[in-house]
């Protein structure tokens, strides 16, 4: 595996990490802020699934972290990342579609959010698949 790809693979789980930091402490401390940057809206949230949602993302952000700290000596952490991103290939959009009210930026959020979270998948196996060829190989 070259050393491009690897500080390619480095950086998007860095990435992951600070953006999953950022949706999970958003959710469970400041939910308020959430709605009325993605909805404009008041936080009403009776059942507390935003915060439900926040704890889903703490956990990624766990799972990246241990991945980016990991994966050059145990690359099996990166297809474990690979489908913790799969998980949200569907919620975004099933989101838009059921929310009553949405911002610019929370749709242009919620739209990208699905194929990105894909891309990022394929990303993650098409480094774990380099890396353990470029082992057998040696």
């Amino acid at each position: 595996m070259n050393n491009l790809f690897k500080i390619a693979t480095s950086i998007l789980l860095l990435f992951l990490v600070l953006l999953d930091t950022v949706l999970s402490l958003t959710c469970l401390f400041f939910p308020t802020v959430w709605f009325r940057v993605f909805h404009n809206a008041p936080y009403v949230d009776p059942q507390g699934l935003l915060r439900r949602t926040g704890a889903v993302w703490a956990a990624f952000t766990l799972l990246q972290l241990l991945a980016l700290v990991r994966w050059r000596s145990r690359p099996y952490w990166l297809p474990l990342v690979a489908g913790v991103r799969l998980t949200e290939i569907f919620s975004d959009w099933v989101y838009l579609y059921a929310c009553s009210s949405i911002t610019w930026f929370g749709r242009a959020s919620l739209l990208i959010s699905p194929p990105a979270n894909f891309l990022f998948a394929l990303f993650l196996l098409a480094s774990y698949h380099r890396l353990t060829q470029s082992q057998v190989q040696t």
